[in-house]
């Protein structure tokens, strides 16, 4: 017998990740290519620069698993090499030339760091709660400095990070949260680390700003939760579990391998609308986007690399819940 609601019962929480949030606020087509289509529509190919980028964070966790005494440059170096990933590069050559770039990268920060100063987590999985979502993601360093904790996010992109990025990033200031509530240990400061340029962008935010901060996600998971619902009415899930239509992209319905996004009527289309702009000459889904194609030229899978003269993809993996773990 079905169950039949109640007015004034509890909403669910909205599960979500920072880069979910993101994601809504950046497209809501892509979000919905990204979390509701499934299966997913099929991606272009890898990135370049999303490899120098995964390359990069997994060794360094990687080298604070290592032994005291091993945490050298020369170990970085050698974590650098052996995980390297390779998907996305024009060629054998360039990716070897990157490589080796990636390699001097890592060896210079480790550097700058105290291998006996033991961060209070590395890759480190937070979360919290409110009222109106469960929020959770990775981090990927937690130091502790005298009381408090600090949030630190490494960066590999082309543009080095500015104090407002680190004040403006939701996902950091969420990380901080999260941190703190499950650490007990007071979290203010974050810190954008980019290793290219050995710079270092920080902010220390107030219990006030924090707030604000969680305020806004929210109300952006608010928005994302509603058009959830409708999608998910529409598709019948949870309840008759009847599949919704796929549609290949350009064609009609097929009932093969899926490459294509789901077809939706327009009702639940409107709820999703793309943002058609520069960005979408790097969106995973730009096949299956007629605006996005029309908005942005195409490139290439290392186009993004920072010695090509084009401007950097927004999609770099600075958001550590969206790489494998290492």
């Amino acid at each position: 017998m079905e169950q039949l609601g109640l007015d004034g019962m509890p909403r669910r929480l909205y599960t979500c990740t920072p880069s979910r949030l993101n994601t809504w606020l950046d497209c809501r087509r892509r979000y919905r290519f990204t979390y509701l289509d499934r299966p997913a529509p099929q991606k272009g190919p890898p990135w370049a620069h999303n490899s120098v980028g995964a390359s990069v964070h997994n060794a360094l966790a990687a080298w604070w698993r290592e032994p005291y005494d091993r945490r050298t440059p020369v170990m970085a170096a050698v974590l650098l090499t052996n995980g390297w990933i390779r998907e996305g590069f024009r060629d054998e050559e360039q990716s070897a030339a990157w490589r080796d770039r990636a390699r001097a990268m890592v060896s210079s920060y480790v550097a700058t760091l105290d291998p006996g100063d033991e961060p209070v987590g590395v890759e480190r999985t937070v979360a919290t709660r409110t009222s109106v979502i469960a929020v959770s993601g990775r981090v990927d360093r937690l130091d502790r400095r005298g009381d408090e904790l600090v949030v630190v996010d490494y960066k590999t992109g082309r543009r080095p990070p500015t104090s407002d990025d680190a004040r403006s990033s939701i996902a950091l200031a969420v990380y901080a949260i999260a941190s703190s509530r499950m650490m007990r240990r007071a979290c203010h400061r974050v810190e954008l680390h980019h290793l290219p340029t050995g710079t270092v962008a920080e902010w220390e935010h107030t219990d006030e700003s924090l707030a604000r901060h969680l305020r806004r996600a929210e109300d952006i998971a608010t928005e994302a939760a509603d058009a959830d619902d409708a999608y998910r009415e529409w598709a019948g899930r949870g309840s008759k579990g009847v599949p919704a239509p796929r549609r290949e992209a350009g064609a009609g319905t097929v009932t093969g391998p899926v490459t294509g996004p789901v077809t939706v009527p327009p009702e639940i289309d409107r709820l999703f609308p793309p943002e058609p702009g520069p960005i979408c000459s790097w969106c995973d889904f730009r096949r299956h986007c007629p605006e996005g194609r029309a908005a942005s030229p195409d490139r290439l899978p290392w186009d993004g690399l920072a010695e090509t003269p084009v401007s950097p993809s927004p999609y770099a993996p600075d958001a550590a819940e969206d790489r494998p773990a290492p």
